[in-house]
C-alpha cells in the first residue's frame, strides 16, 4: 500500500513502541499519541522519525487533533490491568470504554482507513472449556478488564457494520520482551528475571502450576503491521506463541538461560487467575501469513540482555 500516515495511542509503551519500530522500519509515517510527561526513554532511538503527541485520552479534543490526518490507528491505550480492574469496574469503563468511543467517532468524521485493536486473548475468554483456544470459543471473562476489551471490540464491530470503518483485532497472549516494566503487576518474564538476576526471591502465587503462552515482543509487533494491509473476512485474529508452559517449566527456562538458582516462595493463588491459557494460532497462520519467529530461549536471552543493560546506565 505504501506508506501510511499511522496513529499510535500508547506509542510509548512496552508494545506501542515495538510496533512503532517497525513502522518506521517499513517506512510509514508515525505519530505517537501518549499522556502528558510519559518518559520518552522506549522511542529515544528514533529520534526525529517519529511525530510526538501529548494529551489526555479522556479529552475528546485531544483525540481529534491525534487522529485528524491518519489512516491507520493502532489502539493499544489501557488505563487498567487484569489485576486491579476489579476494584472499580466504574473507573475501567468511564477510562477505557468511552474515550474510546470518542476515537472512533474522531477516526469516522477524519476518513480513518482501519483501527488496530490490542485485545487480551488471556482475559476475554475467562476460564477455558479446552486448550488450545480458538476465537471461536465462549467469551465470559472473569475480571473487568476482559470484559471492557471484548466491548471495544463490539464497537468496533459496530462501527464497521454503520460507517464501514475496517478494523483487525489481536487477542495477544502473554507478550513479553524489552522494554517492559520489571516493577509492574503485569510481566512475569520481566519481573522474574530482574529478581533472579538481583537475587530477590520470586513469589508465585499458588503452586506454579498455572499454564501461559509467552510470546516475544517483536512477533506481536509483526503481526500488528501485517494486519495494515490484510483483507480478512475474520477479524479477530489470536496471537501468541501456540505452547503452554506452567510458570514452574518457565523459571526453569529463566534459570537455564540467567545461569542462577532462582530462590522461590509459594503463596496462595489468586481468584482471578485462570488455571490455564493456551491460544490456538491456526488463523493467523492461514489467514495472515504469521507465525511466531523467536523462541523462548532466544526471548528470554534477548530480555535479559536489555534488563542487564539497563542496569549498567
Amino acid at each position: 500500500m505504501g506508506n501510511m500516515k499511522c496513529l499510535v495511542l500508547g506509542g510509548g509503551g512496552f508494545i506501542g513502541s515495538h510496533i512503532c519500530d517497525q513502522l518506521v522500519a517499513a517506512g510509514h509515517e508515525v505519530r505517537i499519541f501518549e499522556k502528558v510527561g510519559l518518559s520518552k526513554n522506549n522511542i529515544h532511538h528514533l529520534g526525529n522519525r517519529v511525530e510526538w503527541m501529548e494529551g489526555d485520552f479522556l479529552n475528546p479534543d485531544c483525540l481529534r487533533n491525534a487522529v485528524n490526518g491518519t489512516e491507520i490507528i493502532f489502539h493499544l491505550i489501557s488505563s487498567t490491568l487484569p489485576k486491579d480492574s476489579n476494584d472499580n469496574p466504574v473507573y475501567d469503563i468511564t477510562s477505557n470504554i468511552i474515550p474510546t468511543l470518542h476515537m472512533l467517532e474522531a477516526a469516522r468524521v477524519a476518513g480513518v482507513r482501519k483501527v488496530i485493536l490490542s485485545s487480551s486473548g488471556g482475559t476475554v475468554y475467562g476460564i477455558p472449556r479446552k486448550i488450545p483456544i480458538t476465537e471461536e470459543h465462549p467469551t465470559e471473562p472473569i475480571c473487568s478488564y476482559g470484559i471492557h476489551k471484548l466491548m471495544i471490540e463490539k464497537y468496533l464491530f459496530l462501527y464497521n457494520k454503520l460507517y464501514g470503518l475496517d478494523y483487525a483485532i489481536m487477542r495477544i497472549s502473554n507478550p513479553y520482551g524489552e522494554r517492559q516494566r520489571q516493577t509492574g503487576g503485569q510481566g512475569v518474564i520481566p519481573i522474574f528475571l530482574h529478581k533472579i538476576l538481583h537475587d530477590e526471591p520470586i513469589e508465585i502465587w499458588g503452586d506454579g502450576s498455572v499454564v501461559r503462552d509467552y510470546l516475544h515482543i517483536s512477533d506481536v509487533a509483526r503481526a500488528a503491521v501485517m494486519l495494515m494491509d490484510a483483507q480478512l473476512s475474520h477479524k479477530i485474529l489470536n496471537i501468541g506463541s501456540g505452547t503452554g508452559r506452567s510458570l514452574n517449566a518457565l523459571l526453569e527456562e529463566i534459570a537455564k538461560v540467567a545461569g542462577l538458582i532462582p530462590n522461590v516462595r509459594y503463596t496462595p493463588c489468586r481468584a482471578f487467575d485462570v488455571p490455564a491459557n493456551v491460544l490456538d494460532i491456526t488463523l493467523a497462520k492461514d489467514t495472515l501469513g504469521w507465525t511466531p519467529q523467536v523462541n523462548l530461549a532466544d526471548g528470554l536471552r534477548r530480555t535479559m540482555e536489555y534488563l542487564r543493560n539497563i542496569g549498567r546506565t
